[in-house]
């Protein structure tokens, strides 16, 4: 995987970060929000590249799945695309599907991480907690790495 450059700029914001008392927060939040944003955007931007460059049958089987995580949250609507998904990969090879079953897995948790690390933020700002907040610097790195390793198992599942 290519090192991006506002995911390095992010890591290295919050590393500093860890350090910050709290007057040096509550005048750079604004910024390390920006930076961390920049940084989930390049990841994003990368993973649908990356997504779109898999082989046909390994993309409907992970479509599939996450038409399925979506209709079990959602109404009729959901459930109508997921069906849709469902049929689309109804020829899809059972290995193929056990495969993206496990980097859907893969990719729950680091989306877990994600949503951890911005729930502690979001903690930490309505407490004005500099303690909280540099755990959550700490964490939100955790979450990038851990997006870093999901993308190097999606490069891997293009030659699939």
């Amino acid at each position: 995987m290519q090192k991006l450059p506002a995911v390095e700029e992010a890591k290295t914001l919050l590393e500093a970060a860890k350090e910050w008392g709290v007057w040096k927060w509550l005048t750079d939040k604004k910024k390390v929000r920006e930076t961390a944003d920049k940084a989930w955007a390049a990841f994003d931007e990368l993973e649908d590249k990356i997504k779109g460059s898999w082989p046909d049958d390994f993309r409907k089987a992970y479509a599939e799945l996450m038409a399925q995580s979506v209709a079990e949250q959602g109404g009729a609507p959901e459930k109508r695309k997921y069906d849709k998904a469902r049929k689309d990969a109804d020829g899809v090879d059972a290995q193929v599907k056990a495969q993206a079953a496990k980097l859907k897995e893969a990719d729950d948790q680091a989306y877990s991480l994600r949503v951890a690390a911005e729930d502690m933020f979001a903690e930490a700002e309505k407490r004005m907690s500099t303690s909280m907040a540099r755990e959550a610097s700490q964490k939100a790195i955790d979450a990038w790495i851990a997006r870093e390793k999901l993308i190097r198992k999606f490069e891997a599942a293009r030659s699939k």
